[in-house]
């Protein structure tokens, strides 16, 4: 009788790649239109949030910030970038002034919806607009916490949440890939 562990041919075998693409048509926190390509000389950290968020983004922006201090020089080879899910409200200088408050080479990334969900699509994320009247403007935004790690030509390397691990961990993670 074959088992799982007598019979290795029975077992399931994974390969390939995730098909999660750094692909986007947006505009940067200076009022910039920007792409892919304009970060295809570094690694790209990417994060999907909403600056109304109250708990959720400013626990990952101010994570990621710290992995770039502690990256030190190599942080010149990160682009650390935050795409908001909730373009309607942040706008250009909404996102200048937010993503100031975590870190001087933070890039806020915001456009149309349709630039915005073709993003999120591409990252294979996902948000949701929830209705709430005691909420900022009337709602708000619900979305994956996930962190991005790219590779220079914007493929997939690897994902991670702000808790999974102390920020020396993925400092020290990033630094090996760099």
């Amino acid at each position: 009788m074959d088992n799982y562990l007598g019979n290795r041919s029975k077992a399931v075998r994974y390969s390939g790649e995730a098909d999660i693409r750094s692909e986007f048509s947006l505009i940067d926190h200076t009022g910039q239109e920007v792409t892919q390509a304009d970060y295809a000389d570094r690694w790209q950290l990417v994060f999907f949030g909403f600056t109304n968020c109250p708990d959720v983004c400013p626990t990952t922006l101010a994570y990621m910030a710290s992995v770039l201090d502690l990256l030190g020089k190599d942080a010149d080879q990160v682009a650390p970038i935050f795409i908001t899910v909730d373009p309607e409200r942040d706008t250009v200088p909404v996102m200048a002034e937010y993503v100031s408050v975590f870190h001087p080479s933070l890039i806020g990334l915001t456009g149309t919806e349709a630039q915005v969900a073709e993003a999120t699509r591409n990252f294979r994320t996902w948000y949701e607009r929830t209705e709430d009247d005691s909420a900022p403007d009337g709602y708000f935004m619900a979305h994956a916490g996930h962190i991005y790690l790219m590779r220079p030509g914007g493929e997939f390397e690897a994902v991670y949440q702000e808790g999974g691990q102390p920020p020396e961990a993925l400092a020290q993670e990033i630094r090996k890939k760099l």
